[in-house]
């Protein structure tokens, strides 16, 4: 089957093949994919990323005792996990570099903040990149623009990073 969606740039022809074995999607395909993303959902693939690593390594530790006992299932699904693991920290890299080719920078939590010093010397949180002094002092009009809800950034998401077949095991 030969369908590719219209609108998703620099993809190369047989990103949305189908095939019998699924594979995860290579990184160089992924880096492409979030080329286009906007810096929220980069954001946020890399927060959801996180949380199923941080689920994965939960399973790994309530198995490790029946595989040390010999249970050949737990220690499959634990080395199962492990390569899950490696490829999702690899994306969040990807994510990380990502955001700064685009001149950004990168928290441990995957948003891009920085402390700044005010003159009593409290420190308050900015968000950087998060909107210009134009867009700061624009009027309103009544009209939202360039914001998705979260059920339309997951859509976004799937249609151009897709969903791996194979997630790890999650107990």
């Amino acid at each position: 089957m030969d369908w590719q969606p219209t609108g998703v740039p620099n993809l190369p022809a047989d990103a949305f093949q189908v095939s019998s074995a699924s594979q995860p999607m290579s990184p160089a395909l992924f880096a492409e994919a979030i080329k286009e993303l906007p810096l929220d959902t980069l954001y946020a693939k890399a927060a959801e990323l996180q949380n199923s690593i941080s689920h994965l390594l939960d399973s790994n530790i309530q198995m490790k005792p029946f595989a040390d006992e010999g249970d050949a299932d737990c220690k499959e699904a634990i080395e199962e996990n492990d390569v899950v693991i490696k490829r999702f920290e690899e994306r969040i890299e990807l994510c990380k570099k990502e955001a700064e080719n685009r001149g950004l920078g990168w928290s441990a939590h995957g948003s891009n903040t920085e402390e700044v010093p005010e003159a009593n010397g409290h420190a308050e949180e900015v968000v950087m990149g998060s909107a210009s002094v134009m867009e700061r002092e624009a009027p309103q009009t009544g009209q939202l623009r360039g914001l998705l809800t979260d059920e339309e950034i997951r859509r976004q998401m799937d249609a151009l990073v897709g969903e791996d077949e194979e997630d790890g095991v999650h107990l």
